[in-house]
């Protein structure tokens, strides 16, 4: 019996061919994909003239590019290894709070209990999709508000576990900030349905293990594909560009060719194929192609094809690091023969280079979404449309631009200004203090951030107390203790000198008592709610609180 990956892929494949009328001009009949199984291996190997349909991820042993092993990373200093494994999370647009991230820093083998987690599936998903369409918790908005991207922000925010499902969504995610895979919604031939159908086959396809060539074959044969480049000329021409940096002009007029019966009908911006199709040999890709199907296949199946690949993955994750540098990873990556957008990754977020050696801006993605994990964030019907459309003012727009974020996080003053504005107002600087999502008093931080479990308290010595609180909120956000200096200028707004006493002033006074037991813990609630909001504040003008810095040994 054939299994669901083994009738899913041929089955997509059949389906691109149908819609699109690939199909070779000389046999018709080898057109259909063949599938073969073995006993002895039940992955098998299903291919389509030499386009293999799924690979196995490899393991990290067959890494070329150094990972960062749980031994060296044991040898970090504790203010180190919470800034990498800081850079690890944000990065997955994930986070814990501080003293669970603590527990399990304590294990000698962080790092692999990561990487095993996300090869787990641990996600309800029937419920988790439910639940992104319950109207008492997330608006449901019209397609004038492109909802498919809302729905993929709302999703990182709704998974609990950071395991396979969630590892595949984020890979979706990345790949579609890029060139090679971006819905561009900007664009009047290009739908908000686009939005979805470029996503969710991702995440599908990386579900039942395919491979990143056959992947990347569906999507350029794809109607959402040709609505960014609706010319057979034009979509030639950037598939060589964006997958094999092929700028060769000489071979833009035989892609063209290749692809003549193929257009975007203005009929409702439909990918339309006709039956007069090429049928005279183009030398191409090191071999003959006929029509657009041979053209996309062969594309795909080049060496240039990995190289192209990895170096648009590698400067999108070393956007600081010069040429030299990036073409030396990107070489030593390809070194590896990766074969799945897993592979490449992998390889690359949980490498020395990347953990301890890089240093970049954070994607507002990445600060808000770690960010809201590790303060016990909540939030309310509107917060992910929201968050949408502050991307699009700090000009970060998640899947808008026909070319992809070509500068991942621009940094002139006003694009940065609204980064900023939003992580401060929206993200440190809210207290929830409502269970009622339709309430905007819903938004924020949870009182179980700061509550009095978190941190070492000292009722017969304020200061003691005080800079043990102010180093967890300094920890939790930017991975290290306050310094001399900071703990000063907040010992001085907060504690005043009585009787030869170091005191809390009345707003900060985290130990206040009262004859009502429930007003005490209301009252020193609050007043730790206080100093969080003075902390924080501060803590949102630091550059650390959006940065990801190199962690030197």
């Amino acid at each position: 019996m054939l299994t669901l990956k083994q009738w899913t892929l041929p089955l997509l494949t059949l389906l691109v061919l149908n819609n699109c009328g690939g199909g070779s001009s000389t046999d018709t009949t080898t057109q259909l994909p063949t599938t073969q199984t073995t006993t002895e291996d039940e992955f098998s190997r299903s291919d389509y003239k030499g386009l293999t349909f799924y690979y196995k991820n490899l393991p990290t042993s067959a890494y070329s590019l150094t990972p960062l092993s749980d031994e060296k990373f044991n040898t970090l200093s504790e203010q180190k290894k919470l800034q990498v494994a800081h850079k690890l999370f944000s990065t997955l647009f994930f986070g814990y709070p501080l003293n669970t991230l603590k527990e399990k820093l304590a294990s000698e083998h962080f790092l692999s209990d990561v990487q095993e987690a996300l090869t787990k599936d641990n996600t309800d998903k029937a419920w988790l999709e439910e639940h992104l369409l319950d109207e008492n918790t997330f608006k449901q908005y019209s397609s004038w508000y492109e909802p498919q991207a809302i729905t993929i922000l709302t999703r990182f925010y709704a998974m609990k576990h950071l395991d396979k499902y969630f590892f595949h969504n984020w890979i979706a995610y990345i790949l579609t900030q890029t060139i090679m895979f971006s819905p561009a919604y900007e664009l009047d031939s290009s739908h908000s349905p686009n939005i979805g159908n470029v996503y969710n086959r991702l995440v599908t396809m990386l579900n039942v293990e395919s491979g990143m060539r056959y992947i990347t074959y569906v999507h350029m044969m794809s109607e959402d594909n040709w609505r960014r480049f609706r010319s057979p000329e034009d979509n030639g021409r950037e598939m060589l560009e964006i997958y094999l940096y092929d700028t060769n002009d000489s071979h833009v007029p035989l892609a063209g060719k290749a692809l003549k019966n193929w257009k975007l009908n203005t009929d409702y911006d439909t990918l339309e194929v006709s039956l007069n199709e090429n049928r005279e040999p183009i030398s191409l890709f090191g071999t003959t192609i006929y029509n657009g199907d041979d053209f996309y296949r062969e594309l795909v199946k080049s060496d240039a094809f990995t190289q192209g690949v990895t170096q648009r993955l590698v400067a999108f994750f070393f956007p600081e690091l010069g040429s030299t540098a990036q073409e030396k990873i990107v070489s030593t990556i390809v070194e590896s023969h990766p074969e799945t957008w897993q592979d490449i990754l992998s390889e690359i977020i949980f490498s020395e280079a990347y953990l301890l050696s890089n240093h970049r801006t954070q994607s507002a993605e990445e600060t808000f979404y770690s960010l809201a994990k590790r303060i016990s964030y909540q939030h309310d019907q509107r917060t992910f449309g929201n968050f949408k459309n502050r991307l699009e003012e700090m000009h970060q727009a998640t899947m808008k631009y026909k070319l992809g974020k070509l500068e991942r996080v621009p940094q002139d003053t006003l694009s940065f200004a609204y980064y900023h504005k939003y992580i401060r107002e929206t993200i440190l600087l809210r207290h929830s203090s409502s269970d009622d999502y339709s309430s905007w008093r819903a938004v924020g931080w949870q009182d179980i951030f700061v509550d009095e479990s978190q941190f070492d308290a000292n009722p017969s010595d304020d200061v003691e107390t005080l800079y043990a609180f102010v180093n967890y909120l300094f920890q939790t956000i930017v991975s290290r203790d306050a310094t001399p200096e900071e703990q000063r200028l907040f010992r001085e707004h907060m504690i005043y000198e009585k009787d030869g006493k170091q005191l809390f002033r009345y707003d900060f006074n985290i130990f206040v008592s009262y004859d009502d037991p429930e007003k005490e813990l209301y009252e020193q609630s609050r007043r730790r709610q206080n100093i969080t909001q003075i902390v924080l504040d501060y803590l949102s003008r630091l550059e650390a609180t959006y940065r990801q810095e190199e962690v030197t040994l």
